[in-house]
């Protein structure tokens, strides 16, 4: 259960619009879970195409997730017409990342008015088990929203 309280009321709705932007995690595959002030579970399922040569999910992708999870947990403090960015992070790869399902779960240890310090944990789901594969701390930046640049072919680039 979360201890803190959003700035936006509107978190939820907010925080899910943002993240439904995101091409990239719709690329993945990866879905919010769960959410709640300062917390989030990102879910993603097992597929090949994001394999290195062992067969393992790639470290990169793993990482994605856990950079994404660490966002929106961030994301859901801010107040509203600001949106935020990652400005650094250290991800531990703890087990290789094999499962049929992969969890992505972030909490936020210290809220700021600039900078919001993360925590992620990602884990491998095998029939039911879970097995805690990577971690992650992350430094997130607020900055004003700004509008995604409109780029060619109907793409919206970000800013």
């Amino acid at each position: 259960m979360s201890s803190f309280q959003p700035k936006n009321l509107d978190y939820h709705s907010v925080a899910t619009d943002t993240f439904e932007r995101q091409r990239a995690m719709r690329t993945l595959g990866i879905s919010i879970a769960r959410m709640a002030p300062g917390e989030v579970d990102l879910a993603m399922g097992y597929s090949p195409e994001f394999t290195q040569q062992n067969g393992f999910v790639h470290a990169g992708i793993i990482t994605a997730g856990l950079d994404n999870a660490c966002g929106i947990a961030a994301f859901t403090l801010m107040p509203a017409g600001t949106d935020i960015l990652t400005v650094e992070f250290k991800t531990n790869l703890l087990a290789p990342a094999r499962g049929e399902r992969f969890a992505f779960r972030a909490t936020v240890v210290k809220p700021g008015r600039t900078l919001t310090v993360c925590e992620g944990r990602a884990y491998a789901i095998q029939d039911g088990a879970e097995t805690l594969i990577a971690t992650m701390s992350a430094t997130l930046m607020a900055l004003p929203r700004r509008e995604a640049a409109p780029a060619k072919d109907g793409v919206r680039a970000s800013a």
